[in-house]
């Protein structure tokens, strides 16, 4: 009764389009679903990801979920995600890759989750870090350790707006450290972002996830900049 109450004052919308969500919806309409550029690397054995880090980070596996254009739909949720305060996309994001990425050899063998982190004022400001929930519900599928701790960003950095394929979302030139290298060691680990575009953030994270002994690691992200 309440719920309904609720539903009819106050509509859930698709992230996407606005349009009011039916019963069996969740974030994102069906229509929308359905016109979303999704990438199908992970099924498709494509290594697109892998490619933006070529000599720059060993990898084991590397995946993104969509493609991601300016303007695009993808824009849009990225958006909504990290500056409107609509958290539920990350993790309807994270339970979609999660179940694909669970029936996957390369990527049954993860035993810890670690989300891409903010610098402390910058997660104060947003109340949440937009890849958090993303990770987490990954760590679920994959029967995983979820584990924010490790990985920390040692300073903050500017925000960047769409310069050609690069967009305002990478923060490049970041600067990461790890916390402790002890609990992760002989460890896969897969390192999770929203979206990947140069490679820089991930890579910087990377490098220090990589001074811990004996661990393998794989990526994936929401999202790839085309």
């Amino acid at each position: 009764m309440i719920k309904n109450l609720l539903n009819l004052f106050f509509p859930k919308v698709c992230e996407a389009c606005s349009n009011v969500l039916s019963d069996n919806e969740l974030v994102i309409c069906t229509n929308c679903r359905h016109q979303l550029p999704i990438t199908n690397f992970h099924f498709d054995h494509i290594e697109a990801v892998k490619k933006v880090l070529y000599g720059r980070v060993k990898l084991e596996n590397a995946t993104a979920l969509l493609h991601f254009s300016k303007k695009g739909m993808v824009q849009q949720l990225l958006h909504n995600l990290k500056y409107k305060g609509h958290k539920q996309i990350s993790g309807f994001f994270g339970k979609w890759l999660g179940a694909e990425l669970s029936n996957i050899e390369g990527y049954k063998t993860i035993n810890v989750v670690v989300p891409v982190p903010l610098y402390r004022t910058k997660l104060r400001k947003r109340g949440y870090n937009q890849v958090a929930d993303f990770a987490k519900e990954i760590a679920k599928c994959l029967d995983a350790e979820y584990n924010d701790s490790v990985l920390i960003k040692t300073r903050a950095t500017r925000t960047k707006v769409f310069e050609g394929r690069l967009s305002r979302w990478n923060d490049d030139g970041a600067v990461f450290g790890i916390a402790e290298n002890t609990s992760l060691r002989g460890k896969h680990i897969l390192l999770v972002d929203d979206i990947i575009t140069t490679g820089a953030t991930v890579e910087a994270c990377a490098t220090e996830l990589l001074k811990i002994d004996n661990i393998k690691l794989s990526l994936a992200t929401m999202a790839i900049a085309d």
